[in-house]
């Protein structure tokens, strides 16, 4: 339950930020780092950080921003997969890190 609900806050918080942000880029402001933005999709805001890319049109051509975008995703992804067949594999593993 926990986990459920930490998955939809950092979600709903990186999309919140991705809507910060392009805010920010049409006013010509002071903007979010790319680093600020990535950090959230590796703590597990993957899935609205790439609907609020395609929903806010932000980002969506900048090769290096999506490679790494793309590469914490997959990472992500196979966490998570790792965390459904063996929640004990996946703290050990991260362990090791």
């Amino acid at each position: 339950m926990i986990l459920t609900i930490y998955f939809i806050w950092i979600n709903l918080l990186t999309f919140i930020v991705r809507w910060v942000d392009k805010f920010k880029s049409m006013k010509g402001w002071w903007r979010i780092s790319e680093k600020q933005l990535l950090t959230l999709v590796a703590l597990g805001g993957f899935i609205w950080a790439f609907s609020g890319m395609n929903f806010f049109r932000h980002k969506t051509i900048k090769g290096p921003f999506l490679l790494k975008l793309y590469a914490l995703i997959i990472w992500r992804v196979i966490l998570a997969a790792i965390y459904l067949k063996d929640p004990e594999l996946l703290q050990e593993l991260l362990k090791q890190l």
